[in-house]
Parts: structure tokens; sequence; C-alpha cells
């Protein structure tokens, strides 16, 4: 929002000497951001000129140029005539014309422009005579900016301009204009009138509402204007789309009547490019008071106007001249009892009703939209506009009137026409509800002692109505300040007039805290595990499509199945949550590789989406309204399942190649290595079992279990085709695990093993079993059989050949006994042996080997 600060002054009393660097500094302290400050753009010597001779001179192109002679009196410090060329006709010999000199400065669109004396046309051109658009103070082009018919008729100004005055100021090219930026809480301030409130909130200045006087020279409604009917039967959020409609008419009006000087020059400062009478004045009392206005061709409507939601396949050609589709959310303005729509209501108006040369008689609108509508319409139609941009922030609904009786003021005052004495005036707003708030509240939610006169004296200031009953103050925020809806809000505002900067930058002691949960440790222990085990964490997005499944080799319709599909996926080929980390961490390591890093160990710790049935529908609220506790529930039971998993990926060598010798490749002992590795470090007995499962290797894959079955994950080898399908090494191995299932098994307080003093028996054992037996199985069961003694038991041989025969295996076995309270017996531990093996041959038919 650009404010000129002389229409500022209007509003607010600003010191003559205070300066826009001034003015926005203060603005900051109330809260509003400054985006700039903006004058004339033109520096250097700026003079009035008059021409003394204009010589036109043919050229070969076919243009022709004049060469002229310019009196700019002492300016160019010789006194002498300047001789300048000008490609423009619009003038003769002797008119008053602005002529920037050699080192003078102009602002344009591509940068500064200086301008110097140079050759050109066969003539040294010692400085430039300027047109609206070259100043920018207008958009005209055609011709230059000749002062003589500019101020024609103002014979007082015409008197005072003499060659080598100061062009600058006469020009208004020294007004500064402040621009800030508004945030979508404070749409009052999308207005003069909203700044100026706030910088008397900054500095204690003198504020005067315009909009009093005006509301109180504005007739009430009566009952023969014209016809308006609120018929809006689809409301969003239980709010009408219109509940205020004001129509004014002025009748013979000439739309051709030239804007004011004073008007055109403030709406170029407030970035506005002047049009025409009737629409310059609408925009200058929306500028100026924040309420946006339309004017309708009164001859082309047909009562009554009709204020309603667009019918399906409806459609209206814009003033943009687009035909536009409208979409039955939309609110529009129509006529003929509702059967013509004539505009988009707070957005842009018909073509059909349009204010052109031969309009005389005008409708105008003054009416309040609601804020959701408003902007709904304007971006379903990619049409944001100066009007949707303050609807859709919220407009005082109790400016109607005022804003009117402003436009109709003008117009007959510089349009010549005749108001209308019957005034339309429908529709009832909702009043401001009410909030209540502890008078201590904001010292406690600031950390400021407010006494309660402060807080009673800042609200008031502001427009609310205050009363107190006991310690509690009811407050009724002002019409224009739609956001005050709770407590908070109105905390914000005692600080924000009270100053900011009156707030101590003191960090609160926090209070004590319960400490890391047992599953943040966990999650934390896992990390610092895998990275000391060489590995890097990653982070992969969770989005996979169905052809991912495939590539890995799983069930595709099962997984799909198991999984959410996104409403609005960041790319259509990516519609899919995965189901499981592997999914994803396969591009991360396929990244790393083509990058040139052959050996990569990779880890991520995440959620996958685990459905069990089909996906419940979560039940929706609109935009404002805060869900119920049964929505709120509703929305929670609708969450699908999402386990943590934790998955790696290893790739290259795991044992590095040097000078002390030939390095290993990772295998699949690695990705169990690395399963046990967690067990033991969260203290969970796991158990390893061959098994077949995708995207593994049918025989280089295991599962990890708990001691009771519970299954934890799968590790091994990839799949050849999945490595092929992905483009990663060949013998890439990795595991996924269940990251919750471990953080259930670990929790409790661990138990330390008694360190036994008594001394250890060893026994060597080996056995002969089928091929096709998991050494785990051997394992468990000579376990079950040794009894509580067995301290340890070790795998430190297996071997395969002649001596065992075909599709048979010999496993030997290190088991470690000690007893907590004597020496065991040779005896004793020769009978623990036999019975484990006993327990073997029974469990998995082992036999044992000579």
């Amino acid at each position: 929002m650009r404010v000129p600060i002389d229409w500022l002054r209007e509003y607010v009393a600003v010191p003559h000497d205070a300066s826009g660097e001034q003015i926005a500094a203060d603005l900051v302290r109330v809260g509003l951001e400054e985006e700039g400050l903006h004058t004339g753009g033109v520096t250097g010597p700026l003079v009035v000129g008059r021409v003394l001779t204009k010589t036109p001179e043919p050229q070969k192109n076919g243009k022709t140029i004049n060469w002229c002679t310019v009196d700019v009196g002492d300016a160019n410090g010789t006194g002498e005539p300047q001789g300048v060329v000008c490609g423009a006709h619009n003038f003769d010999a002797g008119d008053l014309v602005v002529v920037i000199l050699p080192g003078g400065v102009l602002s344009t669109p591509s940068g500064p422009l200086t301008v110097s004396a140079r050759k050109t046309y066969g003539h040294v051109s010692s400085g430039m005579i300027c047109s609206e658009r070259e100043l920018g103070i207008g958009d005209d082009h055609d011709g230059i900016l000749v002062l003589t018919k500019k101020f024609a008729g103002d014979e007082a100004t015409l008197a005072a301009l003499t060659p080598g005055t100061d062009a600058i100021p006469l020009l208004g090219l020294d007004r500064e204009t402040v621009e800030v930026n508004v945030t979508p809480d404070r749409g009052y301030c999308f207005s003069v009138r909203g700044i100026a409130r706030e910088y008397g909130h900054a500095t204690r200045a003198a504020f005067t509402d315009p909009a009093i006087a005006l509301d109180a020279a504005a007739p009430a409604a009566t009952e023969g204007g014209f016809p308006v009917v609120l018929d809006d039967r689809a409301p969003i959020r239980g709010r009408a789309g219109c509940d205020r409609y004001v129509a004014r008419i002025v009748r013979n009006i000439d739309v051709s009547a030239p804007t004011p000087r004073w008007m055109a020059t403030r709406l170029t400062e407030a970035g506005m490019r002047p049009i025409s009478l009737p629409v310059d004045v609408t925009n200058y009392v929306m500028l100026g008071l924040g309420q946006p206005l339309h004017a309708f061709d009164l001859d082309t409507l047909q009562a009554p106007i009709v204020v309603r939601r667009a019918r399906p396949g409806e459609r209206l050609t814009t003033l943009d001249d687009a035909e536009r589709t409208l979409g039955e959310g939309d609110l529009l303005i129509t006529d003929h009892d509702g059967e013509r729509a004539i505009a988009i209501a707070g957005v842009m108006g018909g073509a059909q009703t349009e204010v052109g040369t031969t309009t005389r008689n005008l409708l105008i609108e003054a009416a309040h939209f609601d804020a959701v509508s408003i902007a709904r319409t304007a971006r379903a139609h990619k049409l944001p506009s100066e009007a949707s941009r303050r609807f859709e922030r919220g407009v005082d609904p109790a400016l109607a009137a005022a804003a009117a009786q402003l436009a109709v003021d003008l117009l007959v005052e510089h349009g010549g026409g005749v108001v209308d004495p019957e005034v339309t005036d429908v529709g009832s707003p909702a009043a401001p509800a009410p909030v209540t708030m502890h008078v201590d509240f904001p010292s406690k939610i600031v950390g400021v002692v407010y006494l309660e006169s402060e807080v009673v004296s800042i609200l008031s200031s502001i427009g609310c109505s205050v009363t107190r009953e006991g310690h509690l103050l009811t407050v009724v925020p002002p019409t224009w300040r739609s956001d005050l809806t709770t407590a908070e809000d109105l905390v914000e505002e005692v600080a924000r007039i009270d100053g900011y900067d009156g707030i101590p930058s003191i960090v609160p002691t926090p209070p004590g805290g319960a400490g890391l949960t047992h599953a943040q440790r966990t999650r934390r222990l896992v990390a610092d595990v895998l990275a000391g085990q060489g590995l890097s964490e990653v982070w992969s997005a969770p989005f996979v499509g169905a052809d991912r499944f495939a590539d890995l080799g799983l069930d595709v319709e099962a997984e799909v199945a198991r999984t959410v599909r996104l409403a609005n996926p960041l790319s259509e080929e990516a519609p899919l949550m995965r189901t499981r980390l592997l999914a994803t961490l396969v591009d991360a390591l396929r990244r790393n590789v083509a990058r040139g890093n052959r050996d990569v160990g990779l880890f991520e710790l995440g959620l996958v989406v685990a459905l069990d049935g089909p996906q419940e529908s979560a039940p929706t609220e609109d935009v404002g309204i805060h869900p119920s506790a049964e929505t709120l529930a509703a929305i929670r039971d609708a969450v699908p399942p999402q386990p943590r998993h934790v998955a790696f990926l290893l790739a290259g060598e795991r044992d590095r190649a040097g000078w002390w010798g030939a390095g290993r490749a990772a295998d699949v002992t690695d990705a169990v290595d690395l399963a046990r590795t967690l067990g033991e470090a969260l203290g969970v007995a796991i158990e390893v079992v061959a098994d077949t499962a995708a995207p593994f290797h049918p025989g280089r894959c295991a599962r990890i279990t708990l001691s009771d079955g519970t299954l934890v994950g799968h590790v091994g080898e990839l799949h050849p085709k999945a490595v092929a399908a992905l483009g990663l090494p060949a013998r890439a191995v990795g595991g996924e695990l269940d990251l919750d299932v471990l953080t259930t098994a670990s929790e409790g307080t661990p138990q330390a093993r008694t360190v036994h003093t008594f001394p250890l028996a060893r026994r060597d054992v080996a056995v002969v079993i089928d091929e096709d037996v998991p050494a785990a199985r051997v394992a468990q069961a000579l376990r079950g059989g040794a009894g509580e003694t067995l301290e340890s038991l070790t795998l430190f041989d297996v071997y395969r050949g002649d001596q065992v025969g075909e599709g048979r295996k010999s496993l030997a076995y290190r088991l470690t006994f000690r007893a907590p309270d004597r020496t065991l017996t040779t005896d004793e531990v020769s009978g623990l042996r036999d019975r484990a093996l006993a327990a073997a041959a029974k469990a998995v038919g082992a036999v044992q080997r000579a």
C-alpha cells in the first residue's frame, strides 16, 4: 500500500518537518512493514523553459525532428538559449515546457538515465524536453508536457512560471510516498484511513476519522431506492456472502469531465493510473477509506439487483473482455430479478453495464462481502483485483454508507451530476463478537506488567468498547478489526501499541523437563550405533510409484493396498506413500554411486505406512472453524498406522584395501552383523533364521526375530533382478527392521549380569546335519539341552565335503560352561555336553562327528 504523505496529513496531524523515512519508522514501531520510500524519481536540473524557436527538419528515414532553442533562464549557467532536439510536434514557439538539462537523471523502467549533451541528427542536443511518461507523472508519451496547456485557466500559476524555475516542486516530483506491506490480518491498513490511524497510535498524533463526518452526512435508507435483494442460498461457513448493500444514484453526470489534478496526482502517487472521472472517484474513495466501490451505468440495469450465487454453467464477460465460466460458489451481482449476471461480487464488474463515454446516469455500489467467499472466487478465476485484495482481508461493514456519500459528493462536484434523494441500504451485518479477558492476561502472556488502566486505555484507543466485571474485561472490537476474535489477539494489540521495544529481551527459564522418552533414546542410540559402524544417515522423500514395488519384486497389489494415495502428489510418478524404507533408500544409494562413491554405507530412520484394511475417510471442517472433539478423534482414527523403521544398504568394499592387504566386499554376513549389533546395543535378544523374502536373494536372506518369534525384519543380499531394475551395484546388501518392535522389546530396566568367579569349562562339538537345516536351529537345540550353566555358544567352523557326504554339512560349536556357585567337574561338563547333543539329535537329526 502506497500512502502519499500529503494525503496522510489530511487524516492525522503529521508534523510538517516529518520526513518519509521518519514516518516509515513510526509505522514500523506499531508492527507495519516498510517496503520503501518513493519520490518522483527525477534529480538534477529540471526546469521550466520557454520555446523560442522550433525548426522542423525532415530526415532521410521519413521522420521529422524539430531543432529548438529554449530559454531556460540562468539554469544552464550562461543565460543563453539552450539547443535541444525534440521529436514531438504538439508544441509551438512561445509555449512553456519542462526541460531536463545535462547532468539530470530520469527514472526509467530499465533504471536511472543520466541526460548528457550529445550529437544527434546533426546538432548537439543539450538536454531533453520531457513528456509526462518520462517524468513518471502520467502515461502520455505521444507528445511532450506543455505547461501552457496544463495550467490553462490558472493565470496565477502561469504568471509564476518563468524560464529557469525549478520544475520538481511544481510537478510534485519532490512529494514523498511511503510504501508499507499490509499483512493479511491488517486489512484496514489497505487505506490511507487505516495507515493514518496506525500513525496516530505510534506517535500519539491527533487522528481525524473521515468516515465519521461522511456517515453523519449520508442520508438514511428510503423506500424508493433502487431495489436490491440479498439472496445467498449457499452461505460459506454459515455466513452470507453479502450482508450489506448500499446503492446511490447520480444522474446527468458528465463522464468526460477531467479528473481534478490533485486527485490524479494522488492516484498516481498511490500506484494507480488515472482513467476517467467515475473510475478515478471510486478508486480514490477505495484508497482513502478502504471501501471498494463499483459504478454501473444505470441505464443498462433492469431492476431489481439480486446478489446470489452462480448457477451451474453460468457465464459472464468481465471488464477485461474475458468470458468466464462461473463456479457455483461464486457470488454474483445480477439484475432483471436475478436473471442476468452483471458483476462478480467484490472482484470485477461485467462488460454489459460498464460505464462508457455515453453514460449519463450512475449507480454507485458500496457493499460488504464475506472475505472467504471473495478470496475463493478471486483465486478460482486467477483474477486478483484491488477490490478483492481488500475484501478478502476484511472491509469495515460500517463504512459502506460513508464511502458512497464521498463518491457521490465528488461526482457531483467535479462531474456536474445531480444526486438522487432516494437511497438503498439493505442488509444487517453481524455485530463484532465480544471477547472476555482477565485483566492480568496481557501481563502473563507478554511478561511485562501492564496496569489495568493502561490495558483499558490501549484497547479503547484502537476503537474497542471495554467494560469490567470484577477481574474480567469484556471487549467489543471495532467494526474495522475483524481480526480481533480471541484474548490473545487483544494481548498482541496491548503489546503493539505500548511498544515492542518495551518488552525486555530476557530468555525465559524453561521448566525442568522429563528428559528424552525411551523411544527417543532408542532412535538416537540406533543412529549412533550405525554411524559408529561407518554408515552415513540420509533422508529420502517418502513418495513412490507402484512401479517401484514391481522393481523390488514385491506384490504390487498387496503393497498398494497397504498404503495411501496422495490427493496432491508432488509428482504424478510418485503418488503413493512408501510401505518400506528400502523403496526410497535405494535412490540415495544409486545417487551416491553415480557420483563416484563406490564404497557406500547408508541408513535411514523413518515412518512407513502399514494399512490393515480399507482406508477410512477423514471428516473435514471449513476454514476458520475449530473442529469438535468428535471430529478430531475421527480425523486421528482415519490416519493410517505408521510404524517407524530403520533400514540400511551397503555396496562396494566393507573392509578397504590398502598396504595391509586386500579388501573385502560387503556381503550378507555384514547385514546380519549390523542387526546383531543393534540388538546387543539395545539389550534385545534376537535370532537369525534363513528365510525367503523380497527384495532379497532367496538363498542369502535372513529373518530377524525376537526370542518369542516376533518378526523384527529381514536382512540379506538384494535380488539380482531388483539390482538390475534399480541400477544398483551388484551384490549390494541391506536390511530393514521394525524400530517400534525393538523399542518395545528394549523397554524396562536392563538387568546387569552377575560376574561369576568360578572357573569355566569348554567343550568343542561337531555335528553333521542336512544342508537345508539352518545353523540357528542347531544352536537353539544345543542351547536348550545344555541347561542354565551354558554361558556361551559359538559357531566357529562349517565344513562341506566328501567326509560328510553330499547334501550334508558339519557345524562345529564351542560350548562354554560355568556354574555360579561351584567348580564344575569333568563328568558334569561331559554330561551337559551329551545332553546338548541329544537335544540337537532329537530336534534336527544332528549326528555327532568324530
